[in-house]
């Protein structure tokens, strides 16, 4: 066992020796072909610049600015609906805006309506018409609702509104008497504001309600006292004569909760009666209810443009 096991062990020794040198004579073979791996490469175009892009675009149609950086493209097909080539060169870049210092804070282009120190931007209008100035108190950077509704000197169409409010605490009252506010655009188009934590009223009334049409999608109340926040997008209906080319539609984010999305608005609220349009002007103001002394904060708006206006 011994001889034969000595014997088994210098052929297979022999055997392994041969397979490595016929490898290493294969690799040498393959290294030393041209063109192979790590050999005749073309080189990486001048000056920084590709040489084709995503795609596999060629280099005709390509754009490039006055500092050489690719813009975009002049010879691809036009977008549809559209009066774009897609990644053309010449289509507007968006304006710039300047982020806000924190979040939930303003971006550079917001109008803020109330940041902790006045209600400058608002006034309480009288049955008359008169617009006098607005009384509710403030204190520590917060508003308390209190007396009439709040209306907004400046008017507004489409716009992206972010309120902060916190409901009365302790709670007090029932159903439509607990809490009870709202956002109403262009003074028409109401967004209920109501304690909705752990207390029932019809469900098109309840919080984040767009009021007597569209529940929420879910109820995602705070406790009272504790902040909540409703980030809006609403955008203005569009009229020509007495004709509705195109309905209100609201989209509402409550305490991070996508509550509506894009929803069709029937027509300026009213409580009992079935909404329906009538004809008015692009740019309204916006109110607040005064009904209960809900507090609010850090209130800002941006009027929308839309895509493609350029920068200022």
């Amino acid at each position: 066992m011994a001889e034969g096991t000595a014997v088994g062990a210098t052929r297979g020794h022999s055997s392994w020796a041969s397979f490595a040198g016929a490898v290493l004579l294969v690799t040498a073979a393959f290294v030393s072909v041209p063109g192979a791996v790590g050999q005749g490469q073309p080189p990486a175009p001048a000056g920084g610049q590709p040489a084709g892009g995503r795609g596999g675009q060629a280099e005709e149609g390509r754009v490039y600015g006055p500092d050489g950086v690719w813009w975009g493209l002049d010879n691809t097909p036009m977008i549809p609906g559209l009066p774009w080539r897609i990644h053309d060169a010449n289509r507007p870049q968006p304006p710039v805006v300047k982020p806000p210092a924190k979040v939930g804070g303003p971006p550079g282009d917001a109008i803020v309506l109330f940041g902790g120190g006045d209600l400058a931007a608002w006034g309480v209008r009288g049955q008359d018409g008169t617009l006098t100035p607005a009384t509710w108190a403030i204190a520590d950077g917060v508003v308390t609702a209190g007396r009439g509704t709040l209306t907004t000197r400046e008017s507004f169409g489409d716009v992206q509104l972010h309120v902060e409010f916190a409901m009365p605490s302790p709670p007090t009252g029932t159903s439509q008497s607990r809490g009870n506010s709202g956002l109403i655009f262009m003074g028409l188009y109401e967004l209920q504001l109501l304690d909705s934590y752990g207390s029932r009223t019809y469900a098109d009334g309840m919080a984040a309600s767009i009021y007597a049409e569209w529940p929420p999608m879910v109820n995602i109340a705070a406790p009272p006292g504790e902040w909540q926040t409703l980030e809006v997008v609403f955008e203005a209906p569009r009229f020509s004569g007495t004709a509705v080319l195109a309905p209100a539609y609201l989209t509402v984010f409550w305490n991070g909760a996508v509550v509506h999305n894009r929803q069709r608005v029937a027509g300026p609220t009213s409580l009992l009666t079935v909404h329906q349009y009538s004809p008015h002007a692009p740019e309204l103001p916006l109110s607040i209810q005064g009904r209960a002394p809900v507090k609010f904060r850090n209130i800002w708006l941006r009027r929308l443009k839309g895509y493609d206006t350029g920068a200022p």
